[in-house]
């Protein structure tokens, strides 16, 4: 049993040990479970006095806590405690539902509807003890207590809890997922095999270790599109070839590129193609806006650059930078102009190389964990600029976390020929 004693000042309050007091031996029968929680005001006054506490300093109230019969013969795995920073708990108390993901070769995390937490047990030396009504000093002040005895009976205790840390959501598994079965068309063989991969939004959710929005967000990053309720990401050259569709059209209407009407776009590519796929392109690669009540989309430069780009690269070990950047330029549509930049986390350029030379590197075909990308990156180049580095690096900065807090963690910096590089801390075989 024990007695707790309330300090008169807000959330401070100290637990007293107190033993029972118990009949001597072969005299009366033990007590059995919550026999010591029984109290009296003089027994109370007297552990005060045994710990010189000054019976003044405390609120009138006085809590004695026992053990009682459930508790007496549970185990510490019985009960888990969970801490919950406030907008969590705001969000269960309004009714929101927390999901455990993982599967039994991953670390657990819990998603809320829009964010991602690492789910870690975390021990502590002191007991956790779980006590039903137990009023806070706070809610005592609030009452006209005079000297009240309150037993209360200890539920549970637990010598550990789980603690949450925000998280990168774990999105890698996604593409992974979805490349496994890539939409060809309607026209494959594929898409009548009745074996092949498709996921659902709940299939989605059920697998991936992140929250439903962070979740959806990624999909759009993925360029994904829902078909027949399953969700897919188009092969590439079928999605190229989508592309060349609306900029050859856009090119024999004389269109500007900043107002391309979907209905017009729908009825001439119709046939050659489905028209959810017509706009699901434009959708991808353009911006969708209504004027005077016709829809239209603004066309995005950068991106069909982007695209253009990545199928000249995909089947080209390394490409001479200067022969490059001419095809390029012949290969995208009249009126855009390619630029380096639009390559940033897809190519990677050798200066040092001659002549320079530039290859294909995406960012989403690099490990998701920290040390492994860095690992991965050094292993591709001995030492990187920050310039170079940093596209390969940026999804890896948590909410408050820079770019160049990561590289003085993972990297170690000098001086060549008077600008700052980057090499790995640690040797890569």
């Amino acid at each position: 049993a024990a007695l707790a004693g309330f300090r008169n000042r807000p959330a401070a309050w100290e637990l007293i040990s107190c033993l029972p007091s118990l009949p001597p031996a072969g005299r009366g029968r033990t007590p059995g479970p919550g026999a010591a929680m029984k109290r009296t005001r003089e027994e109370v006054d007297a552990t005060l006095q045994i710990a010189k506490l000054n019976a003044a300093e405390l609120l009138p109230a006085v809590h004695c806590l026992g053990f009682g019969p459930g508790a007496s013969g549970a185990a510490a795995g019985d009960f888990c405690l969970l801490e919950l920073e406030p907008t969590l708990c705001q969000q269960l108390e309004d009714g929101h539902s927390l999901v455990i993901r993982g599967d039994k070769d991953e670390q657990a995390v819990l998603c809320s509807k829009d964010k991602t937490y690492d789910l870690k047990i975390a021990d502590t030396s002191n007991m956790l003890l779980f006590i039903p009504d137990c009023k806070t000093p706070d809610q005592l002040k609030k009452e006209d207590s005079h000297c009240n005895i309150i037993h209360t009976e200890i539920f549970g205790f637990s010598n550990n809890y789980w603690e949450l840390r925000r998280c990168r959501p774990k999105l890698k598994k996604l593409k992974k997922l979805l490349m496994e079965n890539p939409y060809e068309g309607p026209d494959s063989q594929k898409e009548n095999d009745s074996n092949s991969s498709k996921y659902t939004t709940e299939d989605l959710l059920d697998q991936i270790q992140a929250s439903e929005e962070e979740i959806m967000t990624q999909l759009q990053v993925l360029n994904a599109c829902e078909i027949e309720g399953y969700w897919r990401i188009l092969e590439f050259d079928y999605e190229m070839k989508l592309l060349n569709h609306v900029t050859q059209l856009v090119d024999s209407e004389s269109w500007s590129f900043s107002k391309v009407p979907l209905n017009t776009c729908l009825q001439e590519l119709g046939p050659l193609e489905p028209e959810e796929m017509i706009e699901h392109c434009l959708k991808c690669y353009g911006k969708k806006y209504v004027d005077e009540g016709e829809v239209y989309f603004e066309l995005d430069a950068d991106k069909i650059c982007r695209a253009t780009a990545q199928m000249l690269l995909q089947n080209a070990v390394k490409f001479n930078l200067a022969e490059f950047q001419e095809v390029w330029q012949q290969s995208v549509p009249e009126g855009m102009i390619t630029s380096l930049d639009q390559l940033k986390g897809l190519a990677l350029v050798d200066r040092h190389s001659r002549p320079e030379i530039i290859s294909l590197l995406k960012v989403d075909d690099l490990p998701e964990d920290n040390q492994e990308r860095f690992n991965s990156l050094f292993s591709l180049r001995e030492k990187w600029t920050e310039e170079d580095i940093a596209p390969y690096i940026q999804d890896l900065c948590g909410e408050k976390q820079t770019i160049g807090a990561l590289l003085t963690k993972y990297s170690r910096s000098s001086m060549q020929n008077g600008v700052k590089v980057y090499n790995s801390r640690r040797p890569i075989s």
